[in-house]
């Protein structure tokens, strides 16, 4: 029997993925539980142009970071942090704070796409990688000033 799985199950396949699986295990665990409907052609199509559907979404967000990458690569963001009397930095900058530096300047870029090697805990310049989307990166130059 064919079905469409509406949810992962564990050694079968992920969400709607279309399985050939027995018409008992079918009709008295998969559908009976809600993992999975009947595959009728109906629903083949409907699972075929969502997949069409959510591939070109991906395409498109795709281009979108690409095109994000290329306008930021390269930018200066400042991020200001209380200092001592030394210069030395209370705490250490974080990814929310470049996060926040960035939408100030107009760019909406999650913290968690910010990569940091090391700890920034010193005044001064430095590199720091975005990894907006799978294979597309930026770097962009963070400059931490103190205030004291």
């Amino acid at each position: 029997m064919k079905i469409i799985l509406l949810q992962d199950v564990k050694g079968q396949g992920k969400k709607g993925d279309l399985l050939d699986v027995n018409e008992g295990y079918a009709r008295n665990f998969l559908i009976k539980k809600g993992l999975a409907e009947a595959a009728t052609a109906t629903k083949i199509n409907e699972l075929n142009q969502r997949k069409t559907a959510d591939e070109y979404h991906k395409r498109e967000e795709l281009k979108a970071m690409k095109a994000l990458a290329d306008e930021i690569k390269g930018k200066a963001f400042p991020v200001n942090i209380k200092v001592g009397q030394n210069g030395k930095v209370f705490g250490s900058v974080t990814a929310q704070d470049i996060s926040d530096s960035l939408k100030a300047a107009g760019y909406d870029i999650d913290k968690k796409k910010i990569v940091l090697a090391n700890p920034i805990k010193l005044v001064g310049d430095y590199d720091v990688t975005l990894k907006l989307a799978e294979g597309v990166s930026a770097k962009i130059s963070v400059q931490v000033r103190g205030e004291e």
